[in-house]
């Protein structure tokens, strides 16, 4: 446990680590300011020192892992012409659903006042979805360019497609439903390979 006083190096990242690990190892329900910090090796205070209230926190969690995802999704088109079309898109749709992202979403959702946070800053241009979408279309119209895709895709389509369905999965799977992302494994496939 860190000393009273004392500066704890990169607090954001050691909480939202914590707060994933609890929700992975104890479901949802569980994640609370105290379980946070328990977890976190810190002070009881600091997760309170740093976001004006638990809701914040989440908010903040769940903007911060689309943002994590939305980078990784920026640099995609970097990525054309090298390794697999699939490979490529299966690890940036994939990467929403790393570290509990269901269970992170579902905690967001049922909890209004943070739902309101992430909805305002998505609104006022936080990287998310949308984010990722333009990303996802910008790196499939490079693949096609190279004809690595067929050339009747409709980047936009399927980035809309891809991005959907992660949504919905995120949506709609809870700790202990079948894993998500076989499904968006065979997206991205059939996506990716129609004629």
């Amino acid at each position: 446990m860190s000393p009273r006083g004392v500066a704890t190096p990169d607090v954001r990242e050691r909480l939202f680590a914590a707060a994933e690990r609890v929700v992975e190892r104890d479901g949802p329900g569980a994640l609370t300011s105290r379980s946070v910090t328990t977890e976190a090796g810190c002070a009881k205070g600091l997760l309170h020192a740093h976001f004006a209230g638990f809701d914040e926190f989440v908010a903040e969690l769940c903007l911060d892992r689309f943002a994590r995802t939305a980078e990784r999704a920026r640099a995609l088109e970097g990525l054309a012409g090298r390794g697999t079309v699939t490979g490529n898109l299966d690890a940036v749709v994939l990467a929403l659903f790393a570290s509990d992202g269901p269970a992170v979403s579902g905690l967001v959702l049922s909890r209004p006042a943070a739902a309101a946070r992430v909805r305002e800053a998505l609104e006022s241009g936080a990287p998310g979805f949308a984010a990722i979408e333009a990303a996802i279309a910008a790196y499939l119209t490079a693949e096609r360019a190279l004809a690595r895709v067929p050339a009747g895709l409709d980047p936009a389509a399927a980035a809309l497609a891809l991005v959907g369905t992660a949504h919905h999965l995120l949506m709609t799977t809870w700790p202990g439903a079948p894993d998500p992302r076989p499904a968006v494994r065979r997206v991205v496939a059939a996506l990716v390979s129609a004629p």
